[in-house]
């Protein structure tokens, strides 16, 4: 069998997802890896290199340019038939693309796979990771996104694999959407679902100004923030940072959870990390049943306390 793999990147740089993907492909069969962008060559030179990579086709239009998924879908699905599996990291890229891959090619679409029991056969968490599903498929062709953290990273580098043009029908566009603009928090931080390290706030921050004190702890950590919905939809932080179920899924080597509860909806997007360090006041707060280390305290007491330290 032979596995494709869409990469994620920004035509400059491969995004650490598509890595993750790839060990999950690498269970499926041979791995063959689609780079589509613009003036992207050196994304395709960077998965060439990656371990268990066989082939990799670029392909290089003005129309893909910004990953626009309504263009970048007929490329996959006129490749689609040579393959058994077709993967993407389950990313507000991947989710985005094959749905609507799956969809032109009359085949069931599964969603953030955790885990890959054969060729046909998959796991899957549901009720915001209550409970882990295992499906088969019947489809000649699957078409999966992959939870990054339930896979480690392939090694980027010990491959050598040929990088073929793939040459699309016109410019690549399609005529469905067109690209108007878009807003980049830009950020010193590392990057939320790459980062080794996460402080979250939580309600019990209280407010927009209190966030500081998660700020400074993080910036002496060298850390990215995080915060839970309910600190999202209060305006405590903005909405990039929102770590959960809808939110981003994380599994950083160290999570520090401050005036969080642990609501279920929160724990689906951390609880795969390493190590998880809780301080809240509540001692019956549920962050407590995840967490490796909890401190009950009053968080604007042991933070400061602890970035003093630091």
């Amino acid at each position: 069998m032979t596995v494709l793999v869409v990469a994620e990147h920004d035509n400059a740089t491969l995004k650490p997802a598509t890595l993750n993907a790839l060990t999950a492909a690498k269970a499926l069969g041979e791995v063959h890896v689609l780079v589509a962008g613009h003036s992207c060559k050196a994304v395709a030179e960077v998965v060439a290199k990656a371990e268990g990579v066989a082939k990799v086709f670029l392909s290089e239009a003005p129309g893909f340019a910004h990953q626009l998924a309504e263009n970048l879908t007929p490329v996959i699905v006129n490749v689609a038939r040579k393959y058994s599996h077709i993967l993407a990291p389950a990313t507000s890229f991947g989710k985005n693309l094959l749905p609507r891959v799956a969809a032109l090619l009359d085949v069931q679409m599964i969603s953030d796979i955790s885990a890959v029991i054969d060729a046909d056969t998959f796991k899957r968490s549901i009720y915001a990771g209550n409970a882990i599903a295992t499906v088969k498929s019947g489809d000649a062709i699957k078409v999966l996104t992959v939870r990054g953290t339930a896979f480690a990273a392939a090694t980027a580098t010990g491959g050598s694999a040929a990088v073929e043009s793939l040459v699309p029908a016109g410019e690549g566009e399609a005529g469905l959407a067109k690209f108007v603009g878009q807003e980049v928090a830009k950020s010193e931080r590392p990057e939320l679902t790459a980062a080794r390290v996460i402080v979250s706030g939580g309600r019990g921050v209280g407010s927009k100004e209190n966030f500081a004190v998660i700020e400074k702890l993080a910036d002496k950590l060298g850390a990215a923030v995080g915060a839970s919905r309910a600190a999202v939809d209060a305006g405590f932080a903005p909405n990039d940072w929102q770590v959960g179920q809808t939110g981003k899924i994380v599994a950083p080597e160290l999570y520090v959870a401050v005036g969080i509860s642990g609501a279920i909806q929160h724990l689906a997007g951390m609880k795969d990390s390493k190590v998880i360090v809780a301080i809240n006041k509540d001692p019956d707060a549920p962050i407590f049943q995840v967490a490796d280390y909890g401190l009950v305290a009053d968080l604007f007491t042991a933070v400061p306390e602890l970035t003093g330290k630091l």
